[in-house]
């Protein structure tokens, strides 16, 4: 398990690009029939990719957990990026398809991931927090996710936002999830941007065209960085940074939080003419 450490502002404002990548960017998150993941600092989320193709895989118990499993004191939001699959919870299977939602709570002991067709695998994006609460599994679909249209073409930021882990979907002990589909055309995301700085938050791009990139914006506010970024990629953005991006064409990310609350407009607007 890669464990990655808490960054400061001015600590971050003197990076060079290697330095900003090996920090904030997960470049590996899906490898076939591997189980790849991070544990941040940061609210102490761990980020995590499952990409099932010939057999099923197995959420592990890392030694550096102290646990005598997985979900003992954690949490955990799945969203399915790939082709058609199952999440198998405690023997229960759930049939997920792309941009469907699983949720399973403190106390789960096994969850597995496998592929309907090893020529299209599944591949499931996923990010866990500790629990002090256990909350029933559950799945939501793309379709029951409340889409929300936002933004304007005239801005090329006109987006679908759907939301699947919140106060008023699935019920979590501070896990917050859902992701942002760009219409064609626009390519900004979270613009105006904003920080919170109660939760830390995690982004993975998906539906990124071959051979395009996003140009993920973050930093303080007054002294931004930017990371460009590639499909099936995730990056990890502090509470004090804004979490913005720019595509060379359309695309879609999932978004996740975790931290003090889980209000979805807690947020601390930054106007873009303040932006550095």
């Amino acid at each position: 398990m890669e464990i990655r450490h808490q960054n400061s502002p001015k600590e971050v404002a003197t990076f060079n690009t290697q330095q900003l990548r090996d920090t904030f960017l997960i470049e590996k998150l899906f490898q076939a029939d591997q189980i790849s993941f991070v544990y941040s600092h940061y609210d102490r989320v761990i980020v995590g990719g499952s990409a099932p193709v010939n057999q099923t895989l197995s959420l592990p118990n890392p030694e550096g957990l102290k646990a005598n499993f997985f979900l003992e004191r954690r949490e955990i939001g799945i969203i399915n990026v790939g082709g058609k699959g199952q999440i198998i919870v405690d023997g229960t299977s759930y049939d997920v398809n792309k941009m469907d939602c699983v949720y399973a709570g403190k106390g789960v002991k096994s969850v597995e991931f496998k592929s309907a067709e090893v020529g299209d695998p599944a591949k499931f994006f996923w990010l866990s927090s500790p629990a002090h609460q256990t909350y029933p599994t559950k799945l939501l679909t793309k379709e029951q996710a409340n889409p929300t249209n936002m933004g304007a073409a005239e801005t090329a930021n006109q987006r679908t936002i759907y939301k699947y882990i919140h106060l008023d979907g699935i019920q979590s002990c501070q896990l917050v999830m859902g992701l942002t589909v760009l219409h064609s055309g626009s390519v900004w995301n979270t613009m105006p941007p904003h920080t919170h700085d109660r939760r830390m938050e995690v982004y993975c791009y998906f539906d990124v065209p071959e051979n395009q990139r996003v140009l993920h914006l973050m930093g303080d506010p007054a002294e931004t960085r930017h990371i460009w970024t590639a499909n099936h990629q995730a990056l990890i953005s502090p509470p004090w940074s804004i979490h913005s991006g720019c595509g060379t064409a359309s695309y879609s990310f999932i978004w996740g939080m975790a931290g003090e609350n889980q209000v979805f407009t807690d947020m601390d607007a930054v106007q873009v003419s303040d932006l550095r």
